[in-house]
């Protein structure tokens, strides 16, 4: 049984808690936050304690890993004081929002030895996975392009878009890690247009709401990622990899299967509608790689390293579309 403390009572807080209150081989035993009201509502709804402080949790030797769910700019500190603390650290991304900062923090990691594991859950989900085993299995031959579509409903605060590193490094950084996950190997080069195009006011507070970027390995594969902070007809999340025998596609799931015909034509339900819906079954399947790999002793996947290098990219496309220029990635 893998003992579990979660910091941070937000929203992913929230979710990872109850889906570890609910795994057969695990126990949520503590939770923090800097709210006390948030952390004493989950520690009641998921049958943990409140511990004051990441740093009591720490000290809990009978507290096994750690799920960090804290603001961005906490995680590379507290995954360094897990790590040396002897826990198992399960960390939201990104580690930070300087590659610098994320190198120094896997460093502590690779010299305490450590197990991390970066919450890259679209990996996990089952519509990807399966298109995922099936492209590796052949069935579509060599994979030449990689279509990604990554468009949220509606685009978050302005006070959310100040702190939040950019469309590229908060938004896309999903699709980048995805993108590396399908092809199979490193792009080396990518490009980038990028606008303001839904709300004026995002582009007011330095960011962008709408891109589009290439991405190109060594052997020429591609991939193309279409990012919008507006979808009007739900969350879209769809996946197209063609290849030299065919082409494998992931389709958006909707709030039900049920269609309407009639004179007008065929009408159905829009696409579910965020990521907490969406990916509901990613962040289960998630949570049980996380406490499998504890208690068999298997590597973390996603690791730092995949943080790390989603992070790489993430740069390089905000420098594309600031530039207007291609930008080759470092191995």
């Amino acid at each position: 049984m893998v003992r579990v403390a979660v910091l941070g009572a937000g929203r992913i807080g929230q979710i990872h808690a109850r889906n570890v209150a609910a795994h057969p081989k695990a126990r949520l035993v503590a939770v923090t936050d800097v709210s006390a009201e948030a952390a004493q509502s989950l520690a009641k709804a998921t049958g943990a304690v409140v511990q004051a402080s990441s740093n009591e949790i720490m000290a809990d030797a009978a507290i096994d890993a750690v799920l960090i769910c804290s603001p961005t700019d906490t995680h590379a500190d507290l995954i360094e004081l897990a790590a040396k603390a002897g826990k198992a650290v399960f960390c939201e991304k990104p580690v930070d929002l300087s590659a610098a900062r994320v190198k120094q923090c896997l460093d502590v990691v690779a010299k305490t030895g450590a197990k991390l594991m970066i919450g890259f859950n679209r990996r996990f989900d089952p519509n990807f996975r399966a298109l995922k085993q099936r492209l590796d299995a052949g069935e579509i031959g060599a994979p030449e392009i990689v279509s990604i579509f990554s468009k949220d409903p509606a685009p978050p605060p302005i006070s959310y878009i100040a702190r939040s590193g950019g469309l590229f490094r908060d938004m896309m950084i999903h699709d980048l890690d995805l993108a590396r996950f399908l092809l199979g190997e490193e792009p080396v080069e990518v490009s980038a247009m990028a606008a303001a195009l839904v709300d004026p006011a995002i582009g007011a507070a330095g960011d962008v709401d709408s891109a589009v970027v290439t991405l190109k390995t060594a052997r020429g594969r591609l991939c193309q990622i279409s990012c919008s902070r507006r979808a009007t007809y739900g969350y879209d999340q769809r996946i197209e990899v063609h290849g030299s025998l065919g082409m494998l596609r992931a389709h958006n799931i909707p709030l039900t299967s049920v269609e309407k015909a009639d004179a007008s034509g065929f009408t159905g339900e829009p696409a579910l509608p965020f990521f907490l819906e969406r990916y509901a079954a990613a962040y289960r399947a998630e949570i049980d790689s996380f406490v499998e790999a504890i208690l068999t002793g298997a590597a973390m996947d996603p690791t730092g390293h995949d943080g790390l290098r989603a992070l790489e990219i993430a740069d390089a496309a905000t420098e594309s579309a600031k530039t207007g220029k291609t930008v080759s990635l470092k191995g």
